[in-house]
């Protein structure tokens, strides 16, 4: 299944425009559920890491550079909506229903399955004690091929600025905060660790590709 909120106008010989987005899979199998590109690239993008380490909570001069773990990164985004382009030419989802199945397609992803909650319902009318909740699908926020994120999504509020004469909004703006999922998340074989560990060594070789500078260029000849 997948829900594009894309429209773009391409020019004769204009470069292709790489979108960002989210990427719903399957965490056993892998298998694509769901792609969901951003309409418009934001101009910002917010993201935020909080070192992890033992000096952290502790005064013992021998922890006070141990790391415990990868950093938590959290990011946001603002991502705008607009129907004009699929209004323009008479797209009947658009003029149906507006921009609602296109914010329907990111709301959904911090609900539980309907069927899942019939379903627990069901098993708790029989008396069942512990229901374990059902493992959602893996969302992956994509930015470009260097940053393919397992993430949790954490904050998600939706400006809706214009509508219809249905009332159907044709156009909003829509807040994602997320959180990266990294190893101590989640278990060292599953699907998202393993995106994770290629995120980071990815990181690490692009930060091996950066030259460095000069002490000379710091206004000393060495440490001394």
């Amino acid at each position: 299944m997948s829900n594009n909120l894309t429209t773009i106008r391409t020019f004769p010989g204009s470069p292709p425009i790489l979108k960002g987005g989210i990427v719903l899979i399957d965490p056993n199998t892998s298998a694509v559920l769901r792609i969901i590109t951003l309409q418009y690239n934001p101009d910002t993008l917010s993201r935020t890491l909080q070192v992890q380490g033992i000096g952290n909570n502790s005064s013992h001069r021998s922890e006070a550079l141990r790391l415990t773990g990868p950093p938590v990164e959290t990011i946001k985004l603002d991502a705008e909506i607009d129907a004009t382009d699929q209004l323009e030419v008479a797209d009947a989802t658009a003029v149906q229903e507006g921009i609602l199945p296109q914010l329907a397609a990111l709301e959904t992803i911090i609900y539980p399955y309907s069927s899942q909650i019939v379903s627990n319902n069901n098993l708790a009318q029989m008396g069942t004690l512990e229901i374990a909740p059902m493992e959602s699908a893996l969302s992956l926020f994509i930015w470009n091929k260097n940053r393919i994120l397992p993430v949790r999504l954490t904050d998600f509020s939706v400006t809706e600025e214009a509508f219809d004469v249905n009332l159907n909004p044709i156009r909003a703006k829509v807040s994602i905060g997320m959180r990266v999922l990294n190893i101590d998340d989640l278990d060292y074989d599953h699907k998202g660790s393993s995106l994770y560990m290629s995120y980071q060594q990815n990181k690490e070789r692009l930060a091996g590709m950066f030259t460095g500078s000069t002490l000379s260029q710091l206004g000393i000849k060495s440490i001394p």
